[in-house]
């Protein structure tokens, strides 16, 4: 939930209403219900279109925000921990280096999509970005066509047409986790039986990319001593206005003008960062971007729209001139992160603009395959010009060594009572590295479990006598099903114990250069001869010579035919392995959650009588 200005196309923006006093939630939640039943009143008396979607979109927008202010302020603080976003940054000397991996490692996958009319491309990237963090600069990708095998080339269009007879390139729609992706769609004739493999397959994708890479970044850290203080590094300077709990305000300036190339371009500077007492970085819940001189500033903009009688090009076109006049008086960025957590220490990066260097390219990226599975008994190369870190694998590697205790405390239990004939039970821990090593020979044993009423205290009082099929263990999904119409009286606690799963695993450390039997380095690619390693047992982690984890790109396994078994695994890395990590799990232990559960109370009023 971030929240920022500019927003609309027309000039108008984002606001968000915040009031002086600090009512109750409950208030405050029946005022925006009030604003909002009275607004949308108010634009029924509005007669011209134009003026109407105008007052509509900004005062929509509005109550929106304010909506948003009041879910952050009303959140509970529960730590929860995310990712340095800045750690990719960090393993490159200059930004410019950031953007030549970031063009440099991107290929093409062709990959199967169930249908002989369609193949699926996958555009893949070296660096994985989520939100909020996204790509850390300014940057822009364009798909223009493929050329098939034939030598045709087949132009991109935004979306597939049901109307055109022909060979088409749009976006993939069956593919909402990678929104990337592309599909290549063939004709379909009723009657007209077509095997896809005869048709012209895509050789390479066409596009062009750009990419503006900033002077330079650099980042203040600060805790609670820094609150009111100014620090300035040169040009650049971070203002901490309060450290809360479990948010922050923040203003940044940079009294050196924006550089030419990104005069036009909305940027996001300022990436703000907290840790606990840990050390660990807190995950974000949102951020508000307007001072109250912002807000104030559009509150009299729409004040401004709601007088009119109707909209004119003169109105609109003095609406976007203040606009523009205000936002050049706005020299400080301002931001409020929230946190999912309490904050101990606080790092304010900025990316300094004040000079900009712009990078553009032609692609022309010739389109691979990669199967899952495979029966080719030739390892195709896949090497990249690029090296790429995996900031995640030292955190998910802890799960190696994760312990009985530990397992046990990382439990968590829920109840689904929607259902009075399926209420359930089910026992939950955050997935680890260690959970990727139980293969399939689990032996869960015995999972008993007995239901009690309460007595007058609402203690556990006298077990309740049950037929088997009253209810279900499931214990390697971690549920308890019961069924209320099967009980003679009402059930308050369960007690039992719930089987966990614990690998145990074996750690080693190899030099590149004196690899055992059945393992083999051909450049960027580590071949397992999966008889001696197999897969289910095995892990493999690569370092290069910095000691940092090199991001595996994909992996193979090659099998002997289509049932047969696996002969070898194909591991492909960014970037040449010096030392390799394996992991193997020599064992798999049961252990014994016991729990003692206050069942919720679901609602019986319609079970069979």
């Amino acid at each position: 939930m971030d929240v920022r200005l500019p927003l609309m196309s027309a000039g108008l923006c984002l606001a968000l209403l915040i009031s002086g006093c600090s009512p109750s939630d409950e208030k405050r939640q029946l005022s925006l219900e009030e604003k909002t039943a009275q607004f949308e009143k108010s634009l029924d008396a509005i007669a011209d279109p134009k003026l109407k979607d105008a007052v509509a979109e900004l005062g929509g927008s509005l109550l929106l925000l304010e909506r948003a202010q009041l879910k952050l302020d009303s959140k509970p603080v529960e730590t929860e921990y995310g990712e340095d976003v800045l750690a990719v940054l960090k393993h490159y000397p200059t930004p410019q280096a950031l953007v030549d991996t970031y063009i440099n490692g991107l290929f093409v996958l062709h990959k199967d999509s169930g249908s002989d009319y369609l193949t699926d491309l996958q555009p893949v990237f070296p660096f994985n970005f989520s939100i909020p963090a996204a790509f850390l600069f300014p940057h822009g990708l364009e798909w223009q066509s493929v050329t098939l095998s034939n030598k045709r080339v087949i132009p991109f269009q935004p979306e597939w047409s049901e109307t055109d007879p022909g060979i088409q390139l749009s976006p993939s729609s069956s593919n909402l986790t990678n929104p990337d992706d592309l599909t290549v769609s063939y004709p379909f004739i009723e009657g007209l039986q077509i095997d896809n493999k005869n048709q012209p397959q895509p050789v390479s994708l066409q596009g062009k990319v750009e990419v503006i890479a900033p002077r330079r970044l650099y980042s203040f850290d600060l805790t609670k001593k820094d609150v009111g203080q100014t620090r300035t590094n040169d040009n650049l300077s971070v203002t901490l206005l309060k450290l809360a709990n479990n948010y922050a305000e923040v203003e940044f300036n940079n009294t050196a003008p924006l550089a030419p190339e990104v005069s036009e371009t909305p940027l996001n500077p300022l990436i703000v960062q907290a840790r606990d007492s840990t050390g660990q970085f807190l995950s974000r819940s949102g951020s508000i971007n307007e001072t109250a001189t912002q807000i104030a500033f559009y509150q009299k903009q729409l004040a401004k729209m709601q007088q009119q009688k109707a909209w004119s090009e003169a109105f609109e076109k003095q609406i976007d001139e203040e606009q523009r006049t205000f936002e050049k008086q706005q020299n400080h960025h301002y931001t409020k992160v929230y946190f999912n957590g309490p904050i101990d220490t606080l790092e304010v990066s900025v990316l300094d603009f004040s000079a900009a260097t712009v990078t553009r390219k032609n692609l022309n990226l010739p389109i691979r395959r990669f199967d899952r599975n495979t029966t080719a008994k030739t390892i195709q190369p896949l090497s990249l010009p690029v090296v790429v870190y995996d900031d995640q694998a030292p955190n998910w590697l802890k799960g190696a060594t994760l312990g009985e205790e530990q397992l046990k405390k990382s439990v968590s239990i829920s109840q689904s009572v929607d259902d009075p004939s399926a209420v359930r039970i089910e026992f939950d821990h955050p997935k680890s590295f260690n959970d990727e090593l139980l293969g399939t020979s689990f032996s869960p044993g015995e999972s008993p479990v007995s239901f009690f009423t309460e007595d007058s205290n609402g203690k556990r009082d006298e077990p309740i006598e049950l037929p088997p099929e009253a209810y279900q263990v499931d214990p390697l999904r971690g549920t308890i099903t019961y069924d209320l119409n099967l009980f003679p009286e009402t059930p308050a606690y369960a007690v039992g114990s719930m089987p966990l799963f614990l690998a145990t695993v074996e750690k080693n450390t190899i030099d590149a250069h004196q690899l055992p039997k059945g393992l083999e380095l051909k450049g960027n690619a580590l071949v397992v001869d999966q008889k001696l390693f197999p897969a289910q047992d095995w892990r493999f982690f690569a370092r290069d010579e910095s000691g940092n984890y090199l991001k595996e790109i994909l992996s193979v396994s090659h099998d002997a035919s289509a049932e047969g078994p696996a002969l070898f695994g194909v591991h492909y890395f960014y970037g040449q392995p010096s030392r390799l990590e394996t992991y193997q799990r020599t064992d798999l232990t049961t252990v014994q959650y016991g729990f003692e559960v206050k069942l919720d109370k679901a609602d019986t009023s319609h079970l069979a009588q």
